[in-house]
């Protein structure tokens, strides 16, 4: 794991050396062991690469060159199958010096171009200088567990695994003008800003499963990957246990290669519970397992926890952390680079901190949720007696408003007239959506819902949180659940064995499992990993949410004042629950507030 920025200038004007190294050192979380930069000056180019040394310590120092020095290499991430891919390359003659991932991606571009990345399984975003061609490839690993951002003005792209990064080198994308209004339309809508937008308007993703090819005259860009590549198949259960468990088992086991200690989140659930009993198996030592509890009994899963630790043999380690964590939300932001309105950030970069005093990688279940249907929001959507038999344009729309924070109403009576006057038109469903319902529209129903949120949610959120937490404190997570032949299995597998008729989340999945890691955790009550932030503001933080909202200039500017005071009232008096709500606005605000410091 690592972080990378870099460059490149259609008109071969090169930036300043100290300007490309302030850059780096804003990523300096992300790669404190080490740092490599490769600027041709006269090209206009640059790759560069903070190291967070996991694999082949001594010998993995990026950029990777070409012997002729004509090709550069960089990435952020893991390529876990590299073992493998090394034996292929030595056995058709090709010489390795390093035990490094990163020369293996190197060696394979030499040999067969971009198309080499159908090869790789891993997680990762790439850079890929090539002066052969005079051009610069950047890409993105299938599902987004890496994070790429870009910033082209026309003339230069300038690039980074965080925003931070880009803004010493464009320094003009990142004023009050420069907000994307839309973004926060469609912040408003999901809780978080949606690829490919971001909170500036000249910033976006590289998109998942996608390359860009930029050369002097433009860029090309192709999607490498599909999950919509899928069609649906029937399984018997027996059939679909054996492949689920054999996956996710090689999976677990490939992603525990590091030359470094490494661990688990656990929280008890049967995501983590499962991850952790398939390490026990590949290692000869107690796994190293994680999780921080709370006092509070509604929000602690530190019991299960405990008993999957127990169950597996576990060297575990638990903290009861302080429950209210508000004073961290300012840190969160700061790492994320974006308002999020999800408070699990806090506990997330809570657990990555006690982990980070003892190892360097932790796997983790994410992904799970998405792909086998582990949310209540899927039961509670999917009971509806017309969910099934909505006209599919209907459907699209009402699942959408299911999951929708505030409505396209609620954000029109939000907004001050200039705002919606100028976002008159503009729908989230439509701009954000709907293009995911549409690659999914062979897919059964349940399995369009799950599809739209591994495009939206998954990238847009739940893979940050694990990402931008962990690296905070310099921890690398692994994601077995989000490897891509669990991916690709799990869209060939109908969304009945996911939610089962009468409500079952993780129908097939709690089955497959339950003989590893016993009944008592695959049929336990899911219980989200969060803390009760409404409370806070209705308790000991109601006087501090009241000067963040009321103080923000950025509310204010945006806003209607009556309407937040009339969200904050309503929810201070109990007579509705707006914590969503008020949390997306305080995030905002908060956000904002940090970006000016």
């Amino acid at each position: 794991m690592c972080g990378i920025w870099g460059y490149w200038d259609r008109q071969r004007r090169p930036v300043e050396d100290a300007t490309l190294t302030a850059a780096g050192r804003k990523l300096s979380h992300r790669g404190p062991d080490d740092e490599g930069i490769h600027h041709d000056q006269a090209r206009g180019a640059a790759v560069a690469n903070r190291r967070l040394s996991i694999i082949d310590i001594g010998g993995g120092h990026q950029p990777f060159m070409s012997a002729d020095g004509q090709i550069a290499v960089v990435q952020n991430g893991e390529i876990f199958n590299y073992i493998e891919l090394a034996d292929e390359l030595r056995s058709q003659g090709v010489q390795l010096n390093t035990g490094s991932d990163t020369e293996v991606i190197l060696r394979l571009y030499e040999r067969e171009g971009i198309s080499f990345l159908d090869k790789l399984n891993g997680m990762f975003a790439i850079a890929i200088d090539d002066a052969r061609e005079d051009a610069m490839y950047l890409v993105r690993d299938r599902i987004g567990v890496k994070p790429l951002y870009i910033a082209d003005d026309g003339t230069r792209v300038v690039f980074a695994s965080e925003i931070k990064a880009i803004l010493p080198l464009a320094p003009a994308i990142s004023g009050k003008s420069a907000i994307d209004l839309e973004a926060i339309d469609h912040y408003l809508s999901f809780n978080y800003i949606p690829a490919p937008w971001t909170i500036y308007k000249h910033v976006r993703h590289v998109m998942p499963g996608t390359w860009m090819k930029f050369t002097r005259s433009g860029v090309q860009t192709k999607r490498w990957w599909s999950l919509a590549d899928q069609r649906e198949q029937h399984f018997e259960f027996d059939v679909w246990a054996e492949e689920f468990m054999g996956i996710l088992d090689d999976a677990t086991r490939i992603r525990l290669r590091a030359d470094v200690p490494f661990g688990a989140f656990l929280s008890g659930g049967v995501d983590s519970s499962t991850i952790v009993g398939l390490m026990a198996r590949h290692v000869n030592r107690p796994v190293k397992t994680f999780c921080i509890g709370f006092e509070d009994p509604r929000y602690d899963e530190s019991a299960f926890a405990r008993q999957a630790a127990e169950r597996f043999g576990c060297d575990h380690t638990l903290e009861v952390a302080e429950l209210n964590m508000l004073e961290r939300w300012p840190q969160v932001l700061y790492h994320l680079d974006q308002p999020h309105g999800d408070a699990s950030f806090m506990p997330t970069l809570r657990v990555s901190e006690l982990a980070a005093k003892h190892v360097k990688v932790v796997l983790t279940g994410d992904g799970g949720d998405e792909l086998f249907a582990g949310y209540d929001k899927y039961a509670a959507f999917f009971n509806r007696t017309d969910a099934l038999t909505l006209e599919s344009q209907d459907f699209q729309r009402s699942y959408f408003d299911s999951i929708s924070l505030f409505s396209t109403e609620a954000k029109a009576a939000l907004y001050r007239p200039a705002l919606r006057a100028q976002l008159q038109g503009l729908d989230s469903f439509t701009e954000a959506a709907k293009p995911w319902f549409d690659e999914a529209s062979h897919f059964d129903r349940i399995n369009q819902a799950l599809y739209l949120d591994m495009q939206l949610l998954l990238s847009g959120n739940n893979l940050v949180k694990p990402d931008r937490m962990g690296m905070a404190v310099s921890i690398e997570a692994r994601t077995p659940f989000l490897d891509y032949r669990m991916m690709e299995f799990a869209f060939r597998s109908r969304g009945q064995t996911k939610l089962s008729a009468d409500g079952n989340k993780k129908h097939w999945f709690k089955k497959a499992a339950a003989p590893l890691i016993g009944e008592g955790l695959a049929y336990r009550k899911k219980q989200m990993f969060t803390v009760p932030i409404g409370d806070w503001f209705r308790g000991e933080s109601r006087d501090w949410l009241k000067a963040v909202l009321q103080g923000s200039s950025l509310l204010q500017e945006l806003f209607e004042e009556s309407q937040i005071t009339t969200m904050l009232e309503r929810h201070l008096d109990g007579s509705a629950n707006f914590t969503r709500e008020l949390r997306a606005l305080a995030a905002l605000a908060l956000w904002d507030e940090g970006r000016a410091e």
